[in-house]
C-alpha cells in the first residue's frame, strides 16, 4: 500500500490509556469532552466550536480553549478515512498503527468517557524501540490529538515494512530531544521567576540559592539599599575574608557596562562582587567582568543550571514554586564514547 500523500494523526487514550480497550479490541480511536456533546451538530466552523468549549467548560483558561476546539474540529472534520493514526498504548507499550475507515459519530453508550468516536482499521504495532527517539518524543505530545509532521515519513516507512530499527548510536535525534527538554524546563523556570518573585522576593530566592552553596546571607531590607542587596560570606559571624557582595535583578533584559561598573564600585579590598539577572548581559559588561578576578556575573542560562545543582536542597516554598521532577534523557553516543 502507498501512503506517501496520506496525513498521520496521534491520539492518546486518555492520561492513563483507559480507553485502550476501545481503541484496540472494538477497533475505534476516541476522544472525550463528553460536555460538548454531539459534534457533528455544531458548524463545520472553529469560531463555532471556540465558543461551544468556552460554554461548556466555562472554567477552562481562555488560553486552552483554541487547543480544545482545534483538536476537536480536527478529529470531526479534517481527519477522512484512509489518513493514518499512530497509537502509542501505555498498555502494551506499542506503536499502533492504523488506517481511519469511517465517518466521525458520536455514541455515549459504547464507552460513556469517549462519546466521539472514529472506526479505524489498525494494520501494524511495533515495539518503541523499532523508532527514532525523536519520533517517540513526537508522538508523547501533551495534546490528545495531534497532527505527526516531523517523523510522518518513518510512520508511513514503518507501516510499508520499510523501516530497520535505528541502532542507539546512529540516532542523532537523542541530542535535540535532550536539548529540546532542557530548553523547555529552563524556559519554565525563567519564565515562572520573573512572574512569581519579581523585585525584592528575588533577592530572598538568590539568598536561598547561596544558602544551599554553603554561603551564610544576610539580604538588604525593601527600599533603598545603595546597590547591595545581599552579603554573602561562608562564616556565621561574617568576619572572615571573603565577603561577597550581591546585586540581584529580576529583569529579563540586558545589564551594561554602567550597571556592573557601579556595582564593582562598591567591591572594597578583599571583598568580591557578584550580579545576578534573569536576564543577560552586554559584550560590553561580560569583558569588564572579565577584567576583574573578584566580580562574577551571573546571567538567566547560567542561573537556572544552578538551580538544577542545589534544587534537591531547597526548601519546601521554592520547590512549590518552582515544581521540577528529575528525569533521565540519553546522550548522543558520541558525547558517551568521550
Amino acid at each position: 500500500m502507498s501512503t506517501k500523500d496520506t496525513a498521520i494523526c496521534g491520539i492518546h487514550a486518555g492520561k492513563t490509556g483507559d480507553a485502550d480497550t476501545l481503541f484496540l479490541k472494538k477497533h475505534f480511536i476516541a476522544v472525550g469532552w463528553m460536555k460538548m456533546g454531539d459534534l457533528s451538530k455544531l458548524k463545520a466552523d472553529r469560531e463555532v466550536f471556540k465558543t461551544k468549549v468556552a460554554e461548556a467548560y466555562p472554567d477552562k483558561k481562555p488560553g486552552a480553549i483554541p487547543n480544545t476546539a482545534g483538536q476537536l474540529f480536527r478529529f470531526v472534520h479534517e481527519m477522512k478515512p484512509g489518513d493514518l493514526v499512530v497509537y502509542p498504548s501505555k498498555q502494551d507499550h506499542q506503536v499502533h498503527l492504523g488506517e481511519i475507515e469511517g465517518h466521525y459519530f458520536y455514541d455515549p453508550k459504547t464507552e460513556p468517557s469517549y462519546p466521539n468516536l472514529r472506526q479505524v482499521k489498525w494494520l501494524r504495532a511495533l515495539p518503541r524501540t523499532h523508532f527514532k527517539q525523536g519520533a517517540l518524543y513526537e508522538i508523547g505530545s501533551a495534546l490528545s490529538l495531534f497532527l505527526v509532521k516531523n517523523y510522518a515519513d518513518e510512520f508511513r516507512a514503518a507501516l510499508e515494512g520499510k523501516a530497520a530499527p535505528t541502532p542507539v548510536a546512529q540516532d542523532e535525534s537523542i541530542a535535540a530531544v535532550a536539548e529540546d527538554i532542557e530548553e523547555t524546563t529552563r524556559d519554565f523556570v525563567l519564565k515562572r521567576l520573573a512572574q512569581e518573585v519579581k523585585g525584592h522576593p528575588f533577592a530572598d530566592f538568590i539568598a536561598h540559592l547561596l544558602n544551599t552553596m554553603g554561603y551564610q546571607t544576610r539580604v538588604s531590607p525593601e527600599g533603598p539599599d545603595g546597590g547591595i542587596d545581599i552579603i554573602a560570606h561562608r562564616d556565621e559571624l561574617g568576619f572572615e575574608p571573603p565577603l561577597i557582595k550581591v546585586q540581584v535583578k529580576s529583569t529579563e533584559g540586558s545589564i551594561g557596562d554602567p550597571v556592573v561598573s557601579a556595582l564593582y564600585g562598591k567591591v572594597g579590598p578583599g571583598e568580591h562582587g557578584l550580579m545576578v539577572t534573569l536576564g543577560s548581559f552586554t559584550p560590553q559588561a561580560k569583558n569588564f567582568a572579565r577584567a576583574k578576578t573578584n566580580l562574577r556575573l551571573i546571567d538567566g542560562e547560567e542561573l537556572v543550571r544552578l538551580i538544577f545543582v542545589h534544587y534537591d536542597q531547597f526548601e519546601s516554598r521554592y520547590k512549590g514554586l518552582l515544581p521540577l521532577r528529575r528525569v533521565f534523557v540519553p546522550e548522543a553516543m558520541d558525547e558517551i564514547e568521550e
